[in-house]
């Protein structure tokens, strides 16, 4: 491969993501609501060692210096969330310490030539809302919108590229469906509600970010699963089908073509409802209001065959291939499938973002790292990080092998225009509690201590040339 192979656009968006809940700690500070993760996460049993978001990584009290880490990173762009709780602590109530904590978060990115890219809701929703029926409830819809209208008011001019949604299945089937995530209930007619207002929110949002008439874009991100059958049968190519729906196209379907899809309506929906009734005339035309990107986080594929035994009649087979931490398929081709697929069936020419893409490995601190300095000039902040390091192999391997697959999709034709890696630094994984790490950044939780991991300096490298001519001839 030649380096003008390997090279990505000039104006590619190199980034990482983060989200509020899992780094910002500071609970209880500067006026903060309580949210549903933290109500959750408290009740014994549903977290990882009963661990708790409390702390984190403390970034409310060490953003400054977080963002310095970016800086001497040479990322591009960083894509982080509000914390409704932070802005609406309580019903009707807006908190001007949150707001101005994230002004100053915007400022000190702009003031380091980061751009921000704000997602509006990564799953901290206000205990207030959830206690009035979260996301079940239409109302909240309604809430969220005022949330959005705000933000978008505080900061349009701070903010170029806005994300409505995280992940909206993991919103609805595992918070409401299959009670993993907060608020951990375990109903599918739930779930439909859920999925739907959530939805529903997102349309309203983009319009009102419309009707403002603000510079910048906005969009949703998905959680895309590429979805293989274990053969060829008719039955397996069925489970396919299903297991599409359910990973992919409810959302899909529902964003880009005001629709959902009848056989996971059928399969998994509707014996838990009474009736559809909460999908009103015009909910679809709504939530298919034309969005200015798609950002999709890809981690890993599913194989599936027809299993007569299952209510839903497929079976997921294990990993064939191995696997990170968190127990999924490393399968990179799978990126490049899934962003052929959405570009042919769904979005055409709309840019497209990898919105995350990372991998847990069981990381090993260290006094000294495979490389002393991985190529980094010496500045201020990494007289800190200088004597430790993480030798994480692994993870540079799974992330070279993801960007050579988007490089093949931008290679012919695809209009992807970043890509954010997850995550900036180790951080409170859900119900995994801090068990599972995907920063390219090591936190020790005890001292708060950022240390560059082998990762890190090769993102940076890859930032620096915005490409992959080394990484790829060293694996040759």
């Amino acid at each position: 491969m030649s380096p003008t192979e390997v090279k990505f656009p000039v104006n590619f968006e190199w980034g990482v993501a983060t989200s509020s809940y899992q780094i910002e700690g500071g609970v209880h500070e500067d006026g903060r609501g309580e949210s549903i993760w933290d109500r959750f996460s408290h009740t014994l049993g549903r977290v990882h060692n009963d661990e708790n978001g409390d702390i984190a990584c403390d970034h409310y009290h060490r953003f400054e210096a977080d963002l310095d880490l970016l800086q001497m990173l040479g990322i591009k762009t960083y894509r982080f969330s509000i914390a409704w709780p932070r802005i609406f602590p309580h019903k009707g109530q807006v908190e001007r310490r949150g707001v101005e904590f994230y002004r100053r978060l915007l400022t000190g990115l702009h003031e380091r030539g980061i751009t921000p890219a704000v997602t509006l809701y990564h799953w901290d929703l206000p205990q207030w809302l959830q206690d009035e029926g979260g996301w079940e409830n239409r109302e909240t819809v309604h809430h969220f919108v005022v949330y959005a209208r705000l933000l978008f008011e505080e900061f349009g001019s701070l903010v170029p590229r806005w994300i409505t949604h995280n992940e909206p299945w993991c919103t609805a089937f595992l918070g409401y469906g299959l009670g993993e995530h907060a608020p951990g209930l375990k109903d599918w007619g739930a779930a439909a509600r859920a999925a739907h207002h959530v939805l529903l929110s997102h349309g309203l949002a983009v319009k009102e970010f419309h009707r403002l008439g603000l510079k910048g874009e906005i969009g949703i991100t998905l959680n895309l699963n590429h979805v293989e059958a274990a053969s060829d049968s008719e039955q397996d190519r069925g489970a396919v089908n299903l297991t599409d729906a359910f990973f992919n196209r409810w959302f899909l379907d529902a964003v880009f073509r005001g629709e959902y899809p009848q056989v996971l309506k059928e399969a998994l929906f509707s014996p838990h409802l009474d009736s559809w009734g909460f999908v009103h005339s015009e909910d679809m035309k709504v939530i298919s209001t034309p969005i200015d990107f798609l950002g999709i986080n890809y981690y890993s594929r599913s194989v599936v065959r027809y299993k007569e035994e299952d209510s839903m009649h497929v079976e997921r087979l294990p990993a064939s291939l191995p696997t990170t931490e968190m127990g999924w398929e490393i399968y990179p081709h799978g990126l490049y499938a899934l962003l052929t697929r959405v570009r042919a069936e769904y979005t055409g020419e709309l840019p497209l973002f990898i919105t995350e893409n990372g991998a847990a490995f069981a990381d090993e601190l260290t006094e000294k790292g495979v490389t002393e300095d991985g190529g980094i000039e010496k500045s201020g902040i990494e007289k800190s990080l200088v004597g430790k390091g993480v030798a994480d192999a692994q993870r540079v391997e799974f992330l070279r092998d993801h960007f050579d697959a988007a490089l093949q999709f931008i290679r012919e034709g695809g209009p992807l225009r970043g890509y954010y890696v997850w995550s900036l630094m180790d951080n409170f994984e859900w119900a995994e509690g801090y068990s599972k790490r995907f920063g390219i950044v090591y936190v020790d939780y005890a001292t708060q201590e950022r240390i560059l991991k082998d990762s890190a300096k090769f993102y940076q490298k890859v930032i620096n040339q915005n490409g992959l001519e080394d990484v790829l001839e060293s694996r040759a």
